[in-house]
This record gives C-alpha cells, sequence and structure tokens, in this order.
C-alpha cells in the first residue's frame, strides 16, 4: 500500500496553509507528544489509567464487546440481521479497569469505547491536553479499547486522530472508491456510519472483486503515541488498534457547520423514496 505522506514540526499555520488544502490524508508526527496523556501512557498503562480516572465524573459511557471468537473485529453477525458485540454501559474508571484485567486475558475478547465526548464526561481533559492545530471551540473525543479492528467507514466531517496510548494501523480509501468497497446495510450500522464489508484481515476477492481496484488507490500509515493524521471528510478509514490499551482523542470540525442536516439522512430518504418502484422504474430513476 501506498505510504501517508508524513509532516513534522507543524503549527497551525502550516496545517491550514500546507496540509488541509491539499485535501489529501498527512500523518503529523510528535505533534501531541508533550500532553501529559501520552507521557503518562508511556509510563504504564496503570499510570493512564490513574490520570484519565482522575477527570472522571462518573457518567456511565457505552462499550461495545466482542467474544474471542471475532479475533477483535466488530461487525455484523451473520446474515448482517445484527451485530456480532454486545454492549454495556459503565463509567470510565470501571471500563479502563475492566481494560486493565483483560490485558493479562487475551481470551476475553475484544472491548471498544467510541467517541466519549470528553468535556462533558472527562472535564478538564481539554485544558491539559490542547491541540495546538485547530480552535479551541473544536472539542475532543476519546476512543478507549484493546487489540480492536473497526471497518473501513466515513465521516461527515473533517478528522484528526491523535494517538495517545498503543498503536494504531489507519487504512483509507479515497471517497470515489465507494463502489468497490461493498459497503453494507445502510440502515442498521454498527456504529452509525455505513462500512465496507471487507475483512482487511482475510481479503476474498472472488467475492469482492473489485475490492482490488481499492486496493491500488489505499494508502496506509502506523501511528505511535503522539502522534496524530489528518482524514478530510468522506474518506473511508480503516483503524486497527494493536496494542492490549489504547487511547485515541479525536477531532471533527467542518468548514459549513451541518447543524444536524446530516447529507446521509438525504440519501437514504431518496433511495426509500424509490424503493416500492417497480424495476424498471428503479433502474431509471
Amino acid at each position: 500500500m501506498q505510504q501517508i505522506p508524513e509532516w513534522r514540526d507543524v503549527d497551525r499555520a502550516a496545517f491550514d496553509s500546507e496540509i488541509v488544502p491539499r485535501g489529501e490524508p498527512a500523518v503529523v508526527r510528535s505533534v501531541v507528544e508533550d500532553w501529559p496523556a501520552v507521557a503518562s501512557g508511556k509510563e504504564s498503562r496503570a499510570s493512564l489509567a490513574r490520570y484519565l480516572g482522575g477527570f472522571d465524573t462518573g457518567q456511565p459511557v457505552t462499550a461495545m464487546v466482542a467474544p474471542p471468537t471475532e479475533r477483535g473485529r466488530f461487525f455484523y453477525s451473520e446474515g448482517f440481521t445484527g451485530f456480532n458485540f454486545t454492549k454495556r454501559q459503565g463509567s470510565v474508571t470501571e471500563i479502563l479497569g475492566t481494560l486493565l484485567d483483560l490485558a493479562t486475558n487475551e481470551t476475553l475478547g475484544a472491548v471498544a469505547v467510541q467517541a466519549i465526548p470528553a468535556p462533558s464526561v472527562l472535564p478538564g481533559f481539554e485544558q491539559q491536553n490542547p491541540l495546538s492545530l485547530l480552535d479551541g471551540s473544536v472539542g475532543p473525543r476519546i476512543w478507549l479499547g484493546n487489540r480492536a479492528r473497526i471497518a473501513p467507514h466515513i465521516d461527515n466531517d473533517h478528522n484528526i486522530a491523535c494517538v495517545v496510548a498503543g498503536t494504531r494501523r489507519f487504512t483509507l480509501f479515497p471517497p470515489e472508491q465507494v463502489e468497490n468497497l461493498y459497503v453494507g446495510p445502510l440502515l442498521n450500522t454498527p456504529g452509525g456510519a455505513p462500512i465496507s464489508t471487507v475483512d482487511l484481515h482475510e481479503l476474498d476477492l472472488e467475492c469482492h472483486p473489485r475490492f482490488e481496484q481499492a486496493l491500488d488507490a489505499a494508502r496506509e500509515a502506523v501511528l505511535e503515541p503522539g502522534d496524530a493524521i489528518y482524514m478530510p471528510a468522506l474518506w473511508w478509514h480503516g483503524v486497527e488498534a494493536l496494542d492490549d490499551l489504547n487511547v485515541l482523542v479525536n477531532y471533527w470540525w467542518n468548514e459549513v457547520p451541518l447543524d444536524g442536516d446530516n447529507p446521509f439522512h438525504s440519501l437514504l430518504h431518496a433511495m426509500l423514496a424509490v424503493a416500492r418502484l417497480p424495476a424498471d422504474q428503479r433502474r431509471s430513476w
């Protein structure tokens, strides 16, 4: 795969004038290496858990839990009628405790907590760990888990993802590769966004022959603690967490705020509007 271009010593001015206008993904090395959260993670898993727990309000968050047989992949169940994971609720402190226990017993499965709004759940984290590349009005979200695999999916907004602890592999596909990604059911998705149904670990090009074209256009990067990746809106991205405790902080923003008007809903509405028409009329539409 092509490697995503890397940048170093990037400040806000360089990010705005050199990286964003390219409209391409970019890895920004060591941009948050001075965060106290990153330093705690480098010290030990327990140190990071104590650091994050110090901000915890006790507000419950939702964890996805997949059995060991799924090998860290959060996906649909057989037949695409449901999912291969269950959901449980707990505080960030409780979930971190579970992850510390799982670190010594990999047979207990995978856990992933997605998009925790830090300002409300872990207030104060954003003050101690600011991202210099964005305006302070863009709030951070925190992702926790162990060795988990999230299928390629899209975001409506631009995204900067910063690795706090653990190593993560990002696999990206340009927006125009959507026709080669074999996107799953749109009305029922594992995490709210449409996903590719191709397993990046077990490629089946007989079942998904067009995916070979997607691979030709794919980009890849492996990020270490302190690194970040910029992903423009609507770039498909799969994420694999490679360690027993992984923490990521991301930021979503857009030049034109959507204000609740999700373009994805417009797409679904258009599909439903023609769904019951005769086949020849559907084809024409």
